[in-house]
């Protein structure tokens, strides 16, 4: 009787570590912080939406559901792929930081693969499956932008096109979570979409990509062994530091060009976020060998993107 009670103790011990394990990998793998950059960018399509009327709550909640359900499992299966090339086993302990070197869910021992392919199934499911609803439902036109954003997040580092793989990785962030996440989610919201909203959404785009540029930089001996040809390892953690100053001049023009192109002035606000931006590159440029010391460039490159968000969305809201 004893032994009997004992095994049924440690199999619910089992069973309850096993389903913290469960829930702490799925954590890791949604990952909030790097979720930002989706969040960012529905942020500011929807104060463009609300901006040019009444916003649908129910169907604003879905694209958030739908797009963190594509997010975490981009991340899922990301893990999978790079976890067989190699790529997260060979990072370096010194190398790691909370922004860079994986989510570690198969390397940490957090999860098991099959733990990993199953959220990343459920994930791409969910998503997929709001898409469908919203584009059946309430708009069709967001179809074709959800096939588009399916197929990056899959294939940023899945076969057969494995774009981060082949220095493609930069540009379909600044893609995707700059124009295609804002100019979708204005259009559930209004049914169409102005030209104004892409111009709005280039530099958001631009930031993400510099979040990714900066964050690769830890990552770079290890991408470069295991054959995984991103434009970082490509140009080296030196040159590297100049690229991410090019990629703020890039995005802050831009912005300063927005009200030639027909937005109101009031989105210059955007601006304020160069002031995170440029304290990152400073560091990057003085510290690019140590990882250590560009946690915090990471996390105000982080802070840049949210910053533009806020403050472009909300004088578009004060405009409106």
């Amino acid at each position: 009787m004893r032994t009997d009670t004992n095994s049924t103790a440690a199999g619910s011990a089992a069973l309850a570590a096993g389903s913290r394990n469960l829930g702490r990998g799925v954590w890791r793998l949604a990952d909030p912080t790097i979720s930002l950059a989706s969040l960012a960018s529905m942020l500011l399509g929807a104060c463009a939406a609300a901006a040019a009327g009444p916003l649908n709550r129910g169907w604003l909640a879905l694209t958030v559901i739908g797009i963190l359900a594509l997010e975490t499992a981009k991340n899922a299966s990301g893990e999978i792929f790079d976890y067989d090339s190699g790529t997260d086993l060979r990072v370096a302990p010194e190398d790691r930081s909370p922004f860079s070197g994986g989510k570690r869910v198969l390397v940490d021992g957090v999860l098991t693969r099959r733990q990993t392919v199953t959220v990343a199934a459920v994930g791409y499911a969910l998503g997929i499956g709001a898409g469908l609803v919203i584009g059946w439902l309430r708009e069709p036109a967001v179809l074709w932008i959800g096939l588009i954003g399916v197929a990056a997040a899959y294939s940023y580092h899945g076969p057969p096109l494995r774009l981060s793989y082949r220095g493609l990785g930069e540009l379909a962030v600044a893609l995707c979570y700059g124009p295609l996440i804002c100019a979708g989610t204005y259009l559930v919201q209004r049914g169409e979409v102005p030209a104004e909203v892409w111009w709005l959404s280039i530099p958001l785009g631009l930031l993400i990509a510099a979040f990714l540029w900066l964050n690769e930089v830890p990552d770079a001996a290890a991408d470069r062994a295991s054959g995984k040809r991103t434009l970082v390892v490509r140009a080296g953690r030196r040159r590297a530091a100049a690229g991410f100053a090019v990629l703020g001049l890039a995005a802050f023009g831009t912005l300063a060009a927005l009200p030639a192109l027909g937005l109101p002035l009031a989105v210059l606000a955007g601006g304020v976020a160069a002031v995170p931006y440029a304290v990152a590159a400073g560091i990057l440029h003085r510290h690019w060998r140590r990882t250590a010391r560009l946690v915090p460039a990471q996390a105000l490159a982080l802070a840049s993107f949210v910053v533009y968000a806020l403050a472009t969305g909300s004088a578009l809201l004060l405009v409106g």
